[in-house]
């Protein structure tokens, strides 16, 4: 199934000079949702827990996790998450942000398959990674719906990504 047909670009959106990847496309139609969530299924098999960024991982990670009958983690901004929590602070282009993940809710030694919508620039993908890290779990790989070639990204994360969409120069191709 082609997937890059559900993707549309929105041209200065949230600002000037952005071209925002609207999903709602691919989420409104039940086919290429249902393709989507089981070929990502199908690379991530081999996890023990499956990882997701809040928003639009949680989109994508929570029925793989389901369909594979594994843990999904919740990786949040900071203050999202109730109890104690491990934070990782990162640079964006716009400033700082800072993640966190529930301390206990992962084991050392435990796999993980991180699943977002997208691969740009790599740094919330990276913070994720090296959030994991410190909780001492293995980084299998990273999963995302569109991946943005220009940005060169993969390189960043040091580990194994798996992308269903691959956008270069604003054309988008399947992958799969």
């Amino acid at each position: 199934m082609d997937l890059s047909k559900y993707i549309r670009t929105v041209k200065d959106f949230p600002k000037k000079g952005v071209e925002f990847k609207d999903i709602s496309l691919l989420l409104s139609n039940g086919e290429a949702l249902n393709y989507t969530i089981n070929t990502m299924a199908k690379y991530a098999k081999d996890a023990d827990i499956i990882v997701g960024p809040d928003a639009r991982g949680f989109l994508f990670g929570t029925p793989v996790a389901a369909t594979l009958k594994k843990p999904f983690i919740m990786v949040r901004k900071q203050g999202k998450l109730p109890g104690e929590v491990r934070s990782y602070s990162y640079g964006l282009e716009y400033g700082k942000s800072i993640l966190e993940i529930q301390k206990g809710i992962t084991k050392p030694g435990q796999k993980a398959v991180i699943i977002d919508d997208v691969l740009a620039t790599g740094g919330t993908l990276d913070a994720i990674i090296k959030l994991l890290k410190a909780e001492k779990v293995e980084v299998l790989r990273v999963i995302v719906l569109m991946e943005l070639k220009e940005f060169n990204a993969r390189n960043r994360l040091n580990c194994d990504v798996k992308s269903l969409i691959n956008i270069e120069n604003n054309n988008e191709k399947s992958n799969i």
